[in-house]
């Protein structure tokens, strides 16, 4: 009969599955790639603000994506390396630290998707309406899509954990290498039905938005592209949305596979791996992929790289 140990505050971590011999590559693997994401991502947001030249809606907008890959990361591979390097029985977190990881992790991946749809949305505005851009893509205007973008996320995170924490706990192991909502309700006996029902409502609207925004947006592009005979309309529209939908497809791309290997129980382990990609690859990326369109990005990661 399993043993119930009833809103306990003191949680344990399953953690990453690795070998003794692979310990210590896996962890500095880990390490390098937070390294990175910190080093490049802080640059990115610094280069940004003091370069006026870059002082431009798509670049402002833009900064919400290395903000929003610190602080993901930052609260989930610390933490991870520290486990890595610990026996599974010393994996210890607390409850609440468990919740606000859990928080954020959600907050990461839906602040990704409402970021690229604003950033979406002004690829729209400048290459469709490019005669009024400057006088909708005001600085007012970009603080209300950031404001928009990160408090539609809180909100809908909000819910999804506060549907959570309200539930009675009987046990202690989170079957997984951080903390996400999944795992915290697992915790419970009581039923979990409203949160199943929120959690697969919540990501359907999710995806749906960002998809349907994100194809809609490119549609018009396009149709804009192939009847206009602007040339350097047509080599800027290709430049600036080549970068986005790169950086898209890739954080998409990254998600699909986790819900998908939710699907297949045998294949717990790659599900739990490609979750901790999902925070790690976007967030290494995204800097190196802008870097390719902006000179003044370029010649900063130009400076950086060689340190690794």
């Amino acid at each position: 009969m399993e043993n119930y140990t009833f809103n306990s505050f003191t949680l344990q971590l399953e953690g990453l599955k690795v070998t003794d011999f692979f310990t210590y590559p896996v962890f500095f693997f880990f390490f390098l790639s937070y390294l990175i994401i910190v080093l490049a991502n802080v640059g990115i947001v610094v280069l940004v603000f003091i370069d006026k030249n870059l002082h431009q809606p798509m670049y402002l907008l833009f900064c919400n994506l290395p903000v929003n890959d610190i602080l993901g990361n930052s609260i989930m591979v610390p933490r991870l390396l520290s486990d890595i390097l610990l026996p599974p029985s010393e994996r210890l977190i607390s409850y609440y630290e468990c919740v606000v990881q859990a928080f954020t992790t959600h907050m990461f991946g839906t602040t990704s998707h409402t970021v690229l749809m604003i950033m979406a949305f002004d690829r729209y505005v400048a290459i469709c309406n490019p005669l009024r851009y400057a006088a909708i893509m005001t600085n007012k205007m970009v603080v209300r899509l950031t404001l928009s973008a990160w408090g539609v996320a809180f909100v809908l995170v909000g819910i999804l954990l506060g549907l959570t924490v309200r539930l009675n706990r009987c046990r202690t192991l989170i079957t997984n290498p951080f903390c996400d909502n999944a795992s915290l309700f697992k915790l419970s006996c009581e039923s979990v039905f409203i949160n199943n029902v929120y959690g697969l409502t919540f990501t359907v609207v999710l995806f749906t938005s960002s998809i349907g925004s994100i194809v809609l947006t490119y549609a018009k592009i396009t149709v804009v592209c192939l009847t206009s005979k602007n040339k350097s309309l047509n080599s800027k529209a290709l430049k600036t949305c080549s970068t986005h939908l790169v950086v898209y497809l890739i954080m998409l791309l990254s998600g699909v596979i986790i819900i998908t290997l939710h699907r297949f129980p045998q294949y717990s382990d790659y599900r739990k791996l490609s979750a901790i990609l999902f925070h790690i690859i976007p967030g290494s990326l995204n800097p190196i992929i802008y870097g390719v369109q902006s000179k003044e990005i370029r010649k900063f990661l130009s400076k950086i790289m060689p340190l690794f």
